[in-house]
């Protein structure tokens, strides 16, 4: 069989997020298999439109691309000329892989698939890791961009890759694609951090308490923050004692869970560390904690998830979008209903009478039999 040659159109480590990791990721597992091109987004949008723009440019990863890999990072928001390019470099494969998270990438995509529609018809995938980006759907004529965009650049696609069967279903709800081009791929684990000694971990980050409550990631409303607040104000007392609450990542638009956060009565018990953690400080925060809390109240992914599992935490999740199918087959998952405060009070007991119990993740979220599920695709549509 003829080796697949892939262009994967991503975000680099400039803006770093989730996406970055991911796409680093998902090149390096496919290049086990095949010709993998990285072409990546430099500048997305005017940076001091970034909720994080202090951190633009900043290296704040490890994580590289693999040597067999060429990266081209050369993509501008404000240049057509570069999209122009990330074509012509991307022609040359057989199959071309969009990710898509927000609306800010809309132009320089469609621009990528106008010309592939008039030149060389390379099928195109674009993977979805948010249907509509929270922000975005919040601002009507933003919302209304990211619709109008995000179907006309859908229609060009040749098929289409989530994370989870609710996702398939909402996307083709929304921009009404046929569910029969909507292929479930899992989110592989991110298992690339070391695993630190729990004691000595919490001896670096200043932790005196045994049972470390962790909620890890940006700060946004959707993401239930000031639920989990008021969930771990209701401890028994004889546990909050014995317990610490770290909220670690940059504070978006939730400025009401920090206030709530600064005004509790346990306040002394609650760490709050405002900033994007580098690479160096994963593995301190998820190997001192003895849980990982996602209270979102609705999600598509969770990358955060993903580096629980890999340090095998016990994970309390909302039962919303596609946790619940992310998360169903990893044993350490505690479900509850989004909002239920008292759901996620028990929740934490739970945990804390578990003594530290550690999980193994799910074998069909390791990266290689993901890229597995990967060349089955790429192979029957370049066929």
């Amino acid at each position: 069989m003829k080796i697949k040659k892939i262009a994967i159109i991503g975000p680099s480590k400039r803006f770093l997020s989730g996406i970055s990791y991911y796409t680093i990721r998902l090149s390096n597992a496919l290049s086990d298999y095949t010709h993998v091109k990285a072409i990546l987004l430099r500048n997305m949008l005017p940076k001091k439109l970034f909720p994080g723009w202090k951190r633009v440019g900043k290296n704040l990863t490890n994580l590289e691309f693999d040597n067999k890999i060429k990266v081209y990072e050369i993509l501008d928001w404000y240049n057509p000329l570069t999209w122009l390019k990330a074509y012509h470099i991307s022609k040359k494969s057989d199959i071309i892989i969009l990710q898509w998270w927000t609306a800010s990438v809309a132009h320089m995509y469609l621009m990528i698939e106008l010309l592939n529609k008039i030149s060389k018809s390379i099928p195109i995938i674009i993977e979805f890791h948010e249907v509509v980006d929270p922000l975005e759907s919040s601002i009507l004529p933003i919302k209304i961009y990211s619709r109008v965009m995000g179907k006309i650049i859908r229609k060009l696609a040749s098929y289409y890759v989530v994370h989870s069967r609710t996702d398939k279903m909402l996307v083709s709800k929304i921009y009404k694609i046929p569910t029969e081009k909507i292929l479930v791929i899992p989110h592989g684990i991110y298992d690339h951090y070391p695993k630190l000694d729990k004691e000595i971990a919490k001896e670096k980050l200043n932790i005196k308490e045994d049972f470390v409550v962790l909620f890890f990631g940006l700060l946004r409303p959707y993401k239930g923050v000031k639920y989990l607040i008021r969930a771990f104000e209701q401890l028994p007392k004889e546990i909050m004692k014995n317990s610490r609450l770290l909220i670690v990542g940059e504070i978006w638009e939730d400025r009401e869970s920090l206030e709530i956060a600064k005004n509790s009565k346990y306040k002394e018990k609650i760490t709050i560390v405002d900033k994007y953690v580098s690479d160096d400080e994963v593995p301190l925060y998820f190997s001192a904690s003895s849980v990982l809390v996602l209270p979102y109240i609705r999600a598509s992914q969770s990358g955060v998830a993903h580096i629980a599992m890999a340090f095998g935490l016990p994970i309390i999740a909302s039962y919303v979008g596609g946790l619940k199918e992310s998360l169903s087959k990893y044993d350490g998952t505690i479900f509850i209903k989004p909002k239920d405060i008292n759901a996620l009070t028990k929740a934490l007991i739970k945990v804390y009478k578990q003594k530290n119990k550690m999980y193994k993740a799910p074998s069909e979220l390791q990266w290689k039999n993901i890229s597995k599920k990967w060349m089955s695709i790429i192979n029957e549509l370049t066929t």
